[in-house]
């Protein structure tokens, strides 16, 4: 057994994502968020294939993506509620931490646990903002599946999709938390 960490426990037993639109100024800056990137990379990633890679998204190209959706979702006939939500979610964001997932050939490791791998960075950056005091979320949205969206906004390749959107900032508005399911009633034990 390795030495316990109660003080990690119960940050894992207790930790909640902080809306979006709660989170504000101050944020962290670059070294911090650096701080933040080296503490997602931990993460299983079977083959040592690095299937992902960051963009960190600031208030002037996070602008620029907000016109950008209005865009694409009238060229899409996106509901208008719907994509005035899109739009929102980068216009009144202060820093996003988008996590690129960029599956590597491989004739040993499958895609999906690539996916998988992706998936735990956002867990963990999530999880590392929550740790050093920053509000954090992990989002997505249409925008995020839109192949025009990816290349023309973010750069993407064509093999490359956004595993998740971290937002980060300082929880100016209290949230509350969610009710949580319980894991008895998921759980089946298998002893033979």
């Amino acid at each position: 057994m390795t030495k316990p960490s109660p003080a990690t426990l119960e940050f894992l037993l207790s930790r909640r994502s902080r809306p979006a639109r709660t989170l504000g100024m101050p944020l962290p800056d670059e070294a911090q968020v650096l701080t933040l990137l080296t503490a997602a990379v931990r993460v299983p990633d079977h083959g040592k294939l690095t299937p992902w890679r960051f963009l960190v998204l600031e208030k002037p190209a996070l602008a620029r993506l907000a016109v950008l959706i209005g865009h694409r979702a009238a060229a899409l006939g996106i509901d208008p509620e719907k994509a005035a939500k899109a739009e929102a979610q980068y216009r009144d964001a202060d820093l996003v931490v988008a996590v690129v997932a960029v599956p590597k050939p491989s004739d040993k490791i499958p895609l999906i646990e690539q996916t998988y791998s992706a998936g735990a960075v956002c867990l963990t950056l999530l999880n590392a903002a929550l740790a050093a005091g920053w509000g954090a979320n992990w989002l997505s949205g249409w925008a995020t599946y839109d192949r025009v969206f990816l290349a023309d906004g973010l750069g993407l390749a064509e093999n490359e999709t956004i595993a998740g959107l971290i937002h980060i900032g300082t929880e100016i508005a209290p949230s509350s938390d969610r009710p949580r399911p319980d894991p008895l009633a998921l759980t089946t034990w298998v002893r033979r």
